[in-house]
Order: structure tokens, then C-alpha cells, then sequence
């Protein structure tokens, strides 16, 4: 009896980490199959829409069958299911969720330098739709899984794998069909999905993002009336006229600016590293006198900051007249509107109104793509795994809180309460938008591929142990 009670206080006071210690990760067996994965899967066209995600679930469901665990396919259209798989714990802790979708945007093949759906590497690149948003993090949560029953290592949580489909254009099919279906399925503590990333300067890793609130698509549509008539006679209302008016006063608009939680730890922390300069203007946020010098000029030379600062309007769609001698009775705009989380949407597009001050121009608000909810906390045990990891495997780098200005599928978790961050590889600041998410020959390096899920391993270990 004593000795079955000293093995059990051995086993409790062993982090889950120091037992992987004892059975090492051969990580160029694991690159290998991590990169086999990745271009297999990037050679499924996911584009959606259509979307034909299930293709994908259905490769992920076989590799899973294959080294012995078992998934299910959900969902209400048999050609965009979603994957669920389970990796048991001993259930002193909840579970934790690792969260990626299966499609991706569509393509214009005729502006890529490879096929996009063809899985070509490239000087150490590997190109494809899906490279960087977000086939990276589903075949890194493959990895996981995988990697996990292998190892034989029973931790304190169950450790839950979804393959979504549908995120690209939020689609009823996909992880709101699970949530709103099947979430004893899916229900966790934690969750980690797409949204954040790490930043490479000068040759070594600099900082890592992690995306724990974002901002909630809203919309809105603006359309003008007037009266029709022939174009060899100018008229006062004009419906165009009064549409473009309406759209040029909201673009030199700018909402209020504040900060929450994530946003001021954000910039304090990038103060610390930034150049004088720079740390000088980020601190005038927080000075009520210099605040609004501030968000100006980040609104001119650093659209990203001016981003995380307020709620934000762009005109991106705009239509009016069908033939170029007729003055048309009436012109629509589309305002893409990314709330911060908290924003009072029924005052903003009353304020919204009072700029435009027009009543030939009619503000109609658009569907809500996401509830709000509140950001996930920066003193919980997934975020403290997700510093300390950086801070083993990336020493000279920090971690930094972030608002994503888009949009993800963490957000109906966060509105159940789970505490979800978004992760990323790492990505050289030299890169440039050019070969991101949703651009023309989108690429991820091979290296920060395998460090990814290496990163994402460690997390996982300290996490659970």
C-alpha cells in the first residue's frame, strides 16, 4: 500500500513535460510527416464557396483511423462536415480545444506564380491557398493528436481536435452548427485557433501575438434617393451626389478611441521594445492630453495601431446608375464596420447618422456576423503556457496580448465562456502582406511550419501537466 501511495505522489508531482522529457521527440521524423500532411492537404481545393470541405475531413478521418483514433463527421451538408477527435486525459481538468478550418478564400489562378493548389516549395517556401489561413493550423493540430497517442502520456485534460468548415464566410454549416448541436462535444476550458502569429526581425524571432479578443463585424449600407431624369439635366439630388457627400464626411470621420485590457497591455508592452520615438508616441495614448495627436497620426502612418484604437468604417462597396445618360433614383454604399467589442452599435450608427446629416440618405445597419463577448483573460493558466513556452524556446522574444481586427470562429467560444486565443507561426517582418492570408501566392516557411507545432507541443505539455 505504501508504495502503490508513493507512485501515485511521483505521478502527481511530475509535470506531464518532464515525462516527455523521458521519451524524446525525434523532430526530424515529425517535420517529415508534418510537411507530408500540410501539401496533401493543400492539394484538396477547399475554396469556398463551394467550399467541399468534407474532402479534407475525409483524409484528416482516415490518418486519424490509421494510428488508432477515432473521429466523428458532423454537420447538416454531407459535403461540408466537420471533424471531431478526442484524446482522452484522466479528467482532473477540462478540456482543451485546438480549432482549424478546413476552407479557404477562392483564387485567381491567373495572378499566382504557382498553382495554388498544388503544394509547391520553393526556396524553403511552401505555396498554396490554405498556407497561412489556416491548413497551418489544422495540420498542426493533426500533429497534435497524433503525437499525443503515440507518446502514451495520459494528461489532466482531454485534448479536443475540430476541423471546421464554413469559417470563411461564416456559414451555418460549420462550428456554429457545432456549437449550437453538439456542443457536449466541444465544450472546454481553453481553446487555441487562428488569429495570432510571431514576428521575425533581423534573424530572430521578435515578438508572438496572441490574439485573446477581436473586433465583430456589423456593416452597414447606406443608399441615397433622388430623382431620375436624363443626364443632359443636372439635378440637386442627385442620388450619387448625395451618396458620395455621405460616404466622404463618415471616411474623414473618426470614431471615439479607447483603450481595454488587452489593447493598453498591447501597447505597453510594445513601448518596451520599440525606439524612442515610437515608445514616445505609443505613451501618448495614455496621456488624455496627447491621446487625440496620437490616434491621428497612427490613423495617417500606422493603420494597424489606428485599427486596435477604435471602431473602425471603410467604404468598400459602392453602386449607383445603369447607363452613363440616365441620372439614376437611387445609389447604395457598403461600409465594412469593425466594432470593438464593447461598442454600443445602436448609438454608433446614431452617431453615424449625425455625420452623414443627410435625409436623402437612408443608413441601414448590417447582419451581425458574431456576437460580441468578452476577451479571454491574460492570467489564465493556457496564457501563462503560452509565455512561459515563448519564453523556453524563444528567449529574446516577447509576448503580446492583441485585439484581431478581423474576425474568427473563437468568438462564439469566447461568447460560452472559454477562454480562446488565437496562435500563429512565426513570419519574417522582411515578408511583407504580400504573401499572407488571402493573397496571391500565400506561402509559409518551412521552418516556421515546424516550429509552430513544435511551439504548439510545448504549449500543450505545460498546459496539462
Amino acid at each position: 500500500m505504501k508504495m502503490i501511495m508513493l507512485t501515485c505522489l511521483l505521478l502527481s508531482t511530475t509535470s506531464a513535460r518532464q515525462i516527455a522529457a523521458a521519451t524524446p521527440v525525434d523532430w526530424s521524423q515529425i517535420n517529415k510527416e508534418t510537411l507530408f500532411h500540410f501539401i496533401n492537404l493543400l492539394k484538396i481545393d477547399t475554396s469556398n464557396p463551394p467550399g467541399n470541405e468534407t474532402q479534407a475531413a475525409l483524409y484528416l478521418r482516415n490518418v486519424l483511423t490509421q494510428n488508432g483514433i477515432e473521429s466523428e463527421l458532423l454537420g447538416p451538408n454531407p459535403d461540408r462536415l466537420n471533424l471531431v477527435a478526442r484524446i482522452k486525459g484522466n479528467g482532473s481538468a477540462r478540456p482543451v480545444l485546438l480549432l482549424g478550418h478546413t476552407d479557404v478564400v477562392g483564387v485567381q489562378r491567373e495572378r499566382w506564380r504557382h498553382d495554388p493548389f498544388a503544394g509547391v516549395i520553393e526556396n524553403g517556401y511552401v505555396y498554396g491557398r490554405g498556407a497561412v489561413d489556416d491548413k497551418d493550423n489544422v495540420v498542426a493540430n493533426l500533429m497534435m493528436v497524433l503525437m499525443l497517442k503515440r507518446s502514451g502520456l495520459v494528461l489532466n485534460r482531454d485534448v479536443i481536435f475540430v476541423a471546421e468548415s464554413g469559417e470563411e464566410g461564416f456559414a451555418k454549416e460549420g462550428f456554429r452548427y457545432l456549437v449550437n448541436h453538439h456542443w457536449e462535444k466541444i465544450d472546454a476550458e481553453y481553446a487555441l485557433g487562428e488569429g495570432g502569429g510571431g514576428s521575425i526581425k533581423d534573424g530572430s524571432p521578435y515578438l508572438l501575438a496572441v490574439a485573446a479578443t477581436e473586433k465583430v463585424g456589423r456593416g452597414a449600407e447606406l443608399i441615397a434617393r433622388g430623382s431620375s431624369g436624363h443626364g443632359s439635366m443636372p439635378r440637386v439630388d442627385n442620388a450619387i451626389t448625395h451618396l458620395a457627400r455621405a460616404v466622404a464626411r463618415i471616411a474623414e470621420w473618426q470614431p471615439p478611441m479607447r483603450l481595454n485590457e488587452i489593447t493598453r497591455a498591447y501597447f505597453e508592452r510594445v513601448a518596451e521594445i520599440s525606439d524612442p520615438e515610437k515608445a514616445r508616441r505609443i505613451r501618448d495614448l495614455f496621456n488624455p492630453a496627447t491621446a487625440d495627436n496620437a490616434g491621428n497620426y497612427f490613423k495617417k502612418h500606422q493603420i494597424r495601431y489606428n485599427s486596435f484604437l477604435r471602431t473602425t468604417i471603410s467604404p468598400n462597396m459602392f453602386n449607383g446608375g445603369f447607363r452613363p445618360n440616365v441620372i439614376p433614383s437611387q445609389a447604395t454604399a457598403y461600409l465594412d464596420i469593425r466594432a470593438l467589442p464593447d461598442e454600443n452599435m445602436t448609438a454608433f450608427y446614431q452617431m453615424m447618422r449625425e455625420v452623414i446629416d443627410d435625409p436623402a440618405v437612408e443608413l441601414i445597419p448590417g447582419r451581425q456576423m458574431n456576437p460580441s463577448s468578452k476577451p479571454s483573460g491574460l492570467k489564465t493558466d493556457l496564457y501563462r503556457s503560452l509565455e512561459a513556452v515563448q519564453k523556453r524556446l524563444y528567449p529574446e522574444a516577447i509576448t503580446l496580448p492583441m485585439l484581431l481586427t478581423g474576425g474568427t470562429d473563437l468568438q462564439p467560444l469566447r461568447g460560452k465562456g472559454v477562454h480562446a486565443y488565437g496562435i500563429g507561426p512565426l513570419k519574417d517582418m522582411q515578408d511583407g502582406e504580400g504573401n499572407g492570408a488571402h493573397a496571391d501566392d500565400e506561402r509559409i516557411s518551412e521552418k516556421a511550419l515546424y516550429g509552430f507545432v513544435r511551439y504548439l507541443w510545448e504549449v500543450i505539455l505545460d498546459l496539462s501537466s
